[in-house]
């Protein structure tokens, strides 16, 4: 089986091996529960959005806060991923070396903000810039902050610290705040809201850190040493930005064509596709250290049964998560309002594109410490042909005359297509470098997506009301039936029953 478990020590104790699996299965298990808590707060929000504030105001929105977390994804120097490097490869307090990241992340924070606030046509290219608005570039400090302390976090085993702060408090927070500041402003209340979502964030990730690691007591920061570590990162700062970015240039590429309404309403479902992409990128910090040291001890058959293992848990949970939300999609899009049911085949393209990417982004968990330029090199061909795909299809959709809505479909399914060519190339370069397979499919997911999708043909001839409430929990809730009795094997059951 994919990523069979190595037999424990002679003296009965868990093996090296054993223990990271444990880890890592550990993580899935907070990583899910912190899926269903994020979903059950981001549907408020976007329902508050759609429903108060609009389809148009949502889509300047939308724009905005993907230039400044765009910004904020830069500023962190790739070391939401090379901070477990870092941390373990060096003799020095991990104290020390978790604040000089964060004083990196400040520094490249402060000069993105600056040049955003000089320039804040950036941000709302097709609407009036207020005072207020200027002053958003400055909550990328907020962002960065956070997404630093909480790998700090995460490469302690802390992963409850990212559910708390990503699908408790900062969803929450935004969703509370929409509401309120609908009552003060409808041009401002959602980027008032994202910015205090983004602070107490920032708050929620810094207390666990302080708990972990404490104070830096006799830390002096060195600008050499911390120069040595923004230049050392930059390939996984390039590589993270394109990673990034795949997920953003269908939106941003969208607005060039666009009016804010369609953007608005193409952001609610790529906000609901999304969701379950943090099932992947919170295992990076997870799987760092496990593959530095085995990288390190060249146990490179340890890492490809690691990465195959990984790779199988997140294809599975996103396969389940993308039916049970992309069957009944027009129920889904609709609850945020009529005006976005449109949306429901960009959700569906969106949906499998994440389902797609997943072998992509656990191989590249190896491959930006074994092979990180070329890594990037692929990244960016990606990045490439998405966006001549994303062209080709809304320049040929505007030229058959298509609705505004299906043109919108066009980015979705560009990166479906780019995301797929990208798992495909990397999982086998990993594979070659390894000496081992790499291979993160197993048979079981076409029967549970078979099961699935049978029993929400029928779910979507009930009322769109019901189909929320009971047609997601019960396609869910088969479909994993399915996984766990047919895909599951004993060690994996084992592993994910245990309580670590």
């Amino acid at each position: 089986m994919a990523g069979a478990i190595s037999p424990e020590s002679p003296a009965g104790a868990p093996s090296a091996e054993q223990q990271d699996i444990a880890a890592l299965a550990k993580g899935g298990r907070v990583n899910f529960v912190g899926f269903l808590l994020r979903l059950a707060a981001r549907l408020p929000f976007l329902f508050i959005a759609g429903r108060v504030y609009g389809a148009e105001t949502l889509g300047r929105f939308a724009y905005a806060i993907l230039v400044v977390e765009f910004a904020a994804q830069i500023a962190t120097l790739g070391l939401k991923r090379g901070l477990a490097g870092e941390l373990s490869r060096t003799d020095r307090p991990h104290a020390h070396v978790v604040y000089d990241a964060l004083l990196v992340s400040i520094i490249a924070s402060i000069i993105a903000a600056a040049i955003l606030s000089i320039f804040p046509q950036a941000l709302f290219p097709n609407s009036a810039v207020n005072d207020l608005d200027q002053l958003l570039p400055l909550i990328i400090l907020a962002v960065a902050g956070s997404d630093i302390a909480l790998t700090a976090c995460a490469y302690r085993y802390d992963i409850a610290a990212t559910v708390r702060a990503r699908s408790i408090i900062e969803p929450w927070t935004i969703s509370i705040a929409a509401f309120a500041f609908s009552y003060y402003s409808l041009r401002d209340g959602l980027i008032l809201s994202y910015v205090l979502s983004m602070i107490a964030a920032l708050i929620a990730s810094l207390i666990p850190m302080f708990r972990s690691y404490g104070l830096p007591t006799g830390w002096r920061p060195h600008p050499m040493r911390l120069w040595r570590m923004a230049r050392q990162n930059m390939p996984l700062a390039a590589a993270d930005a394109v990673e990034w970015g795949s997920r953003r240039l269908d939106l941003a590429i969208l607005g060039l064509f666009a009016t804010p309404y369609i953007v608005g309403i193409y952001y609610v479902a790529q906000q609901v596709a999304s969701l379950p992409q943090k099932l992947k990128t919170s295992f990076d910090p997870i799987l760092g250290p496990v593959i530095t040291r085995n990288l390190a001890e060249k146990n490179y058959t340890a890492i490809a049964r690691q990465v195959s293992q990984v790779g199988f848990w997140i294809i599975a949970a996103q396969t389940g998560i993308a039916l049970a939300l992309g069957i009944p999609g027009e129920a889904v899009m609709g609850l945020v309002g009529p005006t976005f049911v449109g949306g429901t085949g960009a959700l569906a393209f969106l949906l499998a594109a994440e389902v797609v990417a997943a072998t992509a982004v656990v191989s590249e968990s190896a491959l930006v410490y074994m092979a990180r330029h070329r890594n990037l090199m692929i990244s960016l061909a990606m990045i490439a042909v998405q966006a001549a795909l994303s062209f080709a299809f809304i320049l040929g959709a505007r030229a058959m005359e298509w609705p505004e809505l299906y043109i919108a479909a066009g980015p979705a399914l560009a990166l479906c297509v780019a995301l797929g060519l990208a798992a495909i190339v990397k999982a086998r370069l990993l594979s070659r470098l390894l000496g081992a397979p790499v291979n993160a499919w197993r048979w079981a997911l076409v029967w549970a997506a078979t099961l699935a999708t049978l029993v929400g043909i029928g779910v979507t001839q009930i009322p769109e009301w019901a189909e929320l409430i009971l047609g997601i929990p019960l396609i869910l809730g088969l479909y994993c039936w399915m996984i766990w009795s047919k895909g599951f094997g004993p060690e994996d059951r084992e592993l994910f029953r245990k309580a670590r």
